[in-house]
């Protein structure tokens, strides 16, 4: 393997699987925003709900006004116009008496598409009034399908404009109000068709719709056009909604009027521009906006009236414009990681970055302008949701093999604790540590093992090692390895523990009482069994060391090779032999035999022993 290709290996371990992750998300971001639209959902119902909090905190609007036909109005009614749907003089004698206050507009959000054949001088009475009120406008919808009448034979008051070239013969299917077509110049208004979005949640009021080369308005664009208001340039505009509107009962206004002497202003509609529709439930014009799902189709009505004739519809940026924001996600995710930038650093940013731009997005909609970055956060999120599992599954393989190491020679209890705590990583370089280690050794193994037979030898050793191994872990030590029928065991690392030397002594007494222990239940074969164990404390080099497909947790230096030296001491002279280093560290936690200087091999100058003995032991007494 050449130098270079070395390189471009650690290349891509280091960035390679984060830089494929972000280019694969900055790919389905491009066919999201491009063509996909898998985010819009989440840019608008998320929307909504700043639409909703937006709207709540804007006031009823004082130039629309909404005469509702409710259920009071249904009910009051049916003794003077019958039931619903009523005469349609009604309707001109309450938009006589409305147009004498001289509103700006009156707007019918009803439809009078079909002739009453049993009340003909009915139909008339309301043609005659709206004609003689040019300030009414009526209501019309344009169907999905059906042939419908000739645009050519359409009375001129119908509003439409032709597009580059209509066929002559042309047919739309457009629902106008037949029951005015006594007096054809009566027929002037525009459409109320409910145009949902993809969810089928209506958040835009559409300008115009167009069909067989044709443009119809809508009820609230022609009723602007007429006023002289400046209409937006694109088809469509995003409503911005307000809390609520003043209603007024049709039946208190029309039998208000019966009466000899009003109550109510004279000048109630002066100015305003006046809807007339219903909200009654059993009628049946109620729509799902982002208010609610069972919103009135005449206050959606009022809303676009309000928005046109104040000009305060919202601005809406294109959904394209925010595929950028989620790039730049994508990338900080992407590049946080390959950097080796935490999780839980990146979810801060991410959560930063989140508020502030749902903080933005609410100030510019609060001004009347709707961004949709929510579609954008979702892809940031989804991206670092994704790259945080990889990194999980990650550090879990690391977990399970660090702690599938560390379970050969540490306490499992200990070797959790480790993990929990993020202390352990066998990635890390091997350091020096204050360690004790001990070593022990079972005396007159050889003679033993010629005795018996291999079966029971290898019973006896592993009764012996479980025994051993399990006061090792249950004193927080180390196994580093068994040598034959020897045991080496430190304490000190891989977590630094003040206490190692009282701890190892500790341990090793109780080793040795466990060996007493077993020697009594093996009988015979266990009779001879003697052990020696010595232990020594200093610095020592501890860490995982090996190639990189065998590695073991070890310690090594000269004070492992005193230790060892030491327990070779013991024989003939204690059970437990220490070095004065292990006895100054240990302290006041046992009594201690001194047993003189010994000459070590492999060092000039002789070492002081110690042999350790239980405070608690009646039969003990502190030597010097």
């Amino acid at each position: 393997m050449t130098l270079g290709s070395i390189q471009n290996w650690l290349v891509w371990r280091k960035w390679g699987r984060w830089g494929v992750l972000a280019a694969l998300f900055a790919a389905l971001v491009l066919l999201d925003y491009g063509w996909l639209g898998l985010s819009r959902i989440v840019d608008q119902r998320g929307g909504d709900l700043l639409l909703r909090a937006n709207a709540a905190q804007r006031p009823v609007s004082d130039r629309v006004v909404v005469i509702d036909i409710d259920q009071r109005s249904l009910e009051a009614m049916n003794d003077l116009a019958g039931s619903w749907p009523w005469p349609r003089s009604v309707h001109g004698e309450l938009l006589d008496g409305i147009a004498a206050q001289r509103p700006r507009a009156v707007a019918f959000d009803i439809l009078f598409n079909e002739s009453d054949v049993y009340r003909p001088d009915s139909d008339a009475a309301f043609a005659d009034s709206v004609a003689r009120n040019p300030n009414a406008w009526l209501a019309m919808t344009l169907n999905a399908d059906g042939a419908g009448a000739l645009v050519s034979d359409m009375p001129p008051a119908v509003p439409r404009t032709a597009l580059t070239n209509p066929p002559r013969d042309a047919r739309v299917p457009l629902m106008m109000p037949l029951a005015l077509l006594s007096r054809p110049e009566a027929l002037r208004g525009g459409l109320i068709n409910f145009t949902p979005d993809s969810d089928n949640v209506g958040r835009h009021h559409r300008l115009a719709m167009d069909r067989a080369g044709w443009r119809f308005p809508s009820l609230a664009a022609r009723i602007m056009t007429d006023l002289h208001r400046p209409l937006p340039a694109g088809p469509d505009v995003l409503l911005n909604w307000r809390s609520g509107w003043q209603h007024v009962s049709y039946a208190d206004l029309y039998l208000d009027a019966l009466r000899e002497h009003r109550l109510r202003p004279p000048d109630e509609f002066k100015d305003k521009i006046v809807v007339i529709g219903t909200a009654a439930p059993g009628l049946m014009d109620l729509r799902l906006t982002p208010l609610g799902s069972t919103y009135p189709g005449v206050e959606i009505l009022a809303t676009a009236l309000d928005n046109l004739d104040r000009g305060d519809w919202l601005r809406e940026v294109p959904r394209a414009r925010l595929a950028p924001l989620a790039l730049a996600l994508i990338a900080l995710v992407g590049l946080g990681l390959a950097r080796g930038v935490s999780a839980n650093r990146l979810g801060y940013a991410m959560a930063g970055i989140t508020v502030l731009a749902i903080g933005a997005m609410w100030l510019l909609l609060t001004r009347g302008t709707f961004v949709p970055v929510l579609g954008a956060l979702a892809w940031g999120w989804t991206c670092y949701l994704a790259a945080s599992a990889i990194a999980y599954l990650d550090e879990r393989r690391v977990r399970l093999r660090t702690s599938g190491m560390f379970k050969r020679f540490l306490d499992p209890r200990v070797v959790n604790d480790l993990i929990e705590r993020g202390d352990l990583d066998y990635r890390r370089e091997a350091r020096s540590a204050e360690v004790t280690v001990l070593f022990s050794d079972i005396r007159g193994f050889t003679a033993l093992s010629e005795q018996a037979s291999p079966e029971e030898v290898v019973a006896m050793l592993n009764a012996y090692f479980s025994r051993q191994t399990d006061v090792v872990f249950a004193h927080g030590g180390t196994l580093d390895k068994f040598i034959g029928d020897a045991i080496m065991a430190f304490w000190g690392a891989p977590v630094a523990d003040p206490d190692s030397a009282a701890h190892a002594v500790g341990a090793a007494l109780a080793m040795a009482q466990a060996l007493h222990d077993l020697r009594g239940e093996m009988g015979v074969l266990g009779a001879g069994l003697e052990i020696g164990l010595g232990l020594h404390t200093g610095r020592a080099v501890a860490g995982f060391i090996g190639s990189a497909d065998r590695l073991d947790y070890t310690v090594i230096g000269d004070t492992v090779n005193l230790a060892s030296r030491v327990e070779g001491l013991t024989k003939g002279v204690a059970p437990v032999l220490v070095t004065e280093a292990t006895r100054l560290a240990a302290g006041d936690a046992f009594l201690w035999r001194d047993h003189g200087l010994f000459a070590v091999r492999g060092r000039q100058n002789e070492v002081r022993l110690f042999e350790p003995l239980a405070r608690n032991d009646p039969a003990t007494t502190e030597g010097n």
